[in-house]
């Protein structure tokens, strides 16, 4: 089994159980400390962040780079919206960054320099090492803790997404969140029968409803601040009308149509920075023309026009 490119991310990512949808793993998980205490030290210019626009697990990492103020402190690549026969690509086209850093075609080429025996999937968001010549993560959730705490020394003073006393209850949030919402949605459009198609819409739409009345009742999902929570959930919801509601037959409701979840992910997209991170023509064009096991003639609606 050779790297996983192209479409076949759709068809390795799914796991058939009884046709439920199963995410897989990452296969980078190390750790960049701010004291050396690992093998990757925070340093200025020392790593570089491969992501999609499209994709909301990069997309996490992009909004975490801006807030935490180290754009000039760990460089970027924007891949191609377009996922084809070779997968996530480098091109010249409008909002994308090739990779000024090894020079690559391919997200691909990018897993084989740092194993040339690597044969897992090839996701983004990546974490490069321009040091050791290597990925240090491909995990997201990492990514934006790593973000969030270890390159304090080398950018100005910025709000702590992750603070002490708040841990246990956005661990908490996190977790309810990605099974039910982040992982919903795809649970929804990948599903192969119908029993899994309907246990997942029932589990994410009454998750919705629940996140509906709590934030009836306080701003943001945990405390009373913007927390590494809000910003995992963001990248769902902002996708949601566009491509999930529709693509993926999560179509009980819109997220407009949730008085307070949509008061939410405005206030969301009004903090200073948070705009410039959502691009929705990469969005559409990547879920419609890219999935063609759900969407084959790759047309790409023209709607919603506001989110």
């Amino acid at each position: 089994m050779g790297l996983l490119v192209e479409g076949q991310w759709q068809a390795n990512e799914i796991i058939a159980t009884n046709g439920h949808f199963k995410r897989k793993s990452s296969g980078f998980r190390h750790w960049i400390t701010a004291d050396g205490s690992s093998d990757f030290k925070a340093e200025p210019n020392r790593y570089h962040l491969y992501i999609s626009l499209a994709c909301p697990w990069a997309s996490r990492t992009l909004i975490f780079r801006k807030l935490k103020k180290l754009e000039d402190i760990i460089s970027l690549s924007v891949v191609d919206p377009l996922m084809l026969e070779n997968g996530w690509t480098f091109s010249e086209n409008v909002d994308c960054i090739p990779d000024s850093v090894n020079s690559k075609t391919y997200l691909h080429e990018i897993y084989s320099l740092a194993d040339p025996h690597y044969t897992g999937r090839v996701t983004v968001p990546v974490l490069w090492d321009k040091k050791t010549y290597t990925i240090v993560n491909n995990e997201s959730a990492d990514i934006i803790r790593i973000f969030n705490s270890e390159f304090s020394a080398f950018a100005e003073e910025t709000p702590d997404y992750y603070p002490d006393t708040l841990r246990k209850d956005i661990d908490k949030m996190n977790d309810f969140v990605y099974a039910n919402i982040n992982n919903g949605v795809y649970k929804c459009g990948f599903a192969t029968t119908q029993s899994a198609y309907d246990a997942a819409y029932d589990e994410l739409f009454s998750a919705l409803e629940f996140l509906e009345n709590h934030l009836s009742k306080q701003t943001y999902l945990v405390g009373n601040q913007i927390t590494e929570a809000d910003w995992r959930l963001f990248t769902t919801l902002i996708r949601f009308d566009a491509v999930y509601y529709s693509l993926y037959k999560c179509n009980k409701e819109r997220l407009s149509d949730y008085e307070f979840l949509h008061e939410y992910l405005l206030r969301l997209f009004e903090v200073p920075g948070i705009a410039d991170t959502v691009n929705m023509d990469h969005i559409k064009r990547h879920y419609y023309m890219s999935q063609t096991q759900l969407n084959p003639n790759r047309i790409v609606p023209k709607g919603p026009e506001t989110i």
